[in-house]
């Protein structure tokens, strides 16, 4: 079994297309998406659009749960760029894009080979808005991950791509497909990275390997795509792709 893991799309259907043409020439039995999928960038409705088509499981991110819940997303942010952003995107769905959303699930246990299992969710098994990071101490990480068991955890929702052994399990963040950052944010500004991310995880036998891809994007046709659309965003993404 081989598993292809994307996150963290927001609305990069360049990056996207771009991630999607690796995976298919690698071949991968199954393409799993970790959430996080329209918002903030420029093309929401393309997204969703690729996704249905694609057919795979889907993971509820805390972005996507604001397209749902429009106030929960001041119970994560404040800051007036982002929630101006989101409701920008929110405004862009139909009925029926917010009823694709709702398919979403919050976790997703899927065997590998028979002797292995992957655990996925959005930030961490208990909450979407979650962090884990390599510099997660071990104690916190039990409690982050308390109650939960699998050979390989995987999550997205900070934008770094990570692998890292903890207590026997491989916790994997196969980083984001449209919005990479340089380093761990802590709220504020990223600094973005000019290209796509996503990770492969692969059991045969019991052996299980999990490797973290970067894929080249074509930065015009992501500022073509911006200049496009009237994303509050718009203008702080095309500096970042300047």
């Amino acid at each position: 079994m081989r598993i292809a893991l994307i996150s963290d799309i927001h609305g990069n259907e360049v990056a996207l297309r771009a991630v999607m043409a690796s995976i298919q020439a690698a071949g991968v039995d199954q393409v799993i998406c970790l959430g996080d999928v329209a918002t903030l960038g420029p093309r929401p409705v393309a997204i969703l659009d690729m996704l249905r088509e694609l057919g795979c499981p889907c993971i509820l991110g805390n972005h996507d749960d604001f397209m749902l819940d429009p106030a929960l997303i001041r119970t994560y942010t404040e800051a007036s760029i982002v929630v101006d952003a989101v409701d920008w995107c929110r405004d862009q769905l139909s009925e029926e894009d917010l009823a694709f959303l709702r398919t979403f699930q919050a976790r997703l246990e899927v065997p590998l080979d028979g002797q292995s299992t992957l655990l996925l969710f959005h930030g961490s098994p208990r909450s979407h808005m979650e962090d884990l990071l390599a510099s997660t101490p071990p104690e916190e990480l039990d409690r982050r991950l308390e109650g939960h068991a699998a050979t390989v955890m995987a999550g997205g929702h900070t934008h770094l791509q990570m692998l890292r052994q903890h207590r026997g399990i491989l916790l994997v963040n196969p980083g984001s497909v449209g919005l990479p950052f340089k380093e761990y944010a802590h709220g504020g500004p990223p600094t973005l990275l000019h290209h796509a991310e996503y990770a492969t995880v692969e059991a045969r036998g019991g052996a299980v390997n999990v490797s973290l891809h970067r894929v080249p994007v074509d930065k015009d046709a992501i500022r073509a795509a911006l200049k496009a659309c009237d994303n509050p965003m718009r203008g702080s993404l095309l500096q970042q792709y300047a």
